[in-house]
């Protein structure tokens, strides 16, 4: 556990093909059901304070209170997966701690001495950032917003991991707008 942050709720990697990545992850390792956006609505998204438009294809599960998140970048405009990309990672690209308390929690990292490298909103109360402090070569630490939508659908994907069977390995994402 994090003396700052608290636990650690998601795994982020970052993939060359998200569709082998769910294939992967929901038959070896026996992960899912995964579900899956092929374009997450981002608003927002910065990268170094400059803004950016981003297509990214996201995939998330659960195995127990762990999310698992694949991402796999569909553009190349500026962020840390392409970066991790370029620089010859494969895998773990970042931890997340989820945080109902943003604002509070942001600004204690930022009196810590880290700096924000990514930054954007992914539906109501949905912030994320993104750390400029590598644990090794390319992962970094995200802190993600929980409040809202988000935050539903992560508990939803959590809830559909308990006792899942193996059918129906991806589904669609769920709706961020709360509808």
């Amino acid at each position: 556990m994090s003396r700052f942050l608290g636990e650690i709720r998601q795994l982020g990697y970052v993939v060359p093909d998200i569709e082998e990545a769910m294939e992967h992850w929901s038959e070896v390792m026996g992960v899912g059901p995964f579900f899956y956006n092929p374009r997450v609505p981002i608003e927002g998204y910065h990268y170094n304070g400059e803004p950016f438009v981003v297509e990214n294809s996201v995939a998330l599960a659960n195995s127990g209170f762990i999310q698992v998140e694949l991402i796999q970048t569909r553009n190349d405009a500026p962020s840390m997966y392409r970066d991790f990309m370029q620089a010859g990672n494969m895998g773990l690209q970042h931890v997340a701690y989820w945080t109902k308390t943003f604002d509070a929690d942001l600004a204690r990292m930022l009196e810590l001495g880290f700096r924000v490298q990514m930054e954007g909103n992914v539906g109501a109360n949905g912030r994320f950032v993104y750390f400029d402090r590598e644990a090794h070569p390319g992962t970094v630490i995200e802190l993600s917003e929980v409040v809202g939508p988000k935050g539903r659908m992560f508990e939803m994907i959590r809830e559909a991991s308990i006792g899942w069977d193996g059918r129906d390995p991806v589904r669609p994402f769920p709706s961020l707008t709360g509808e």
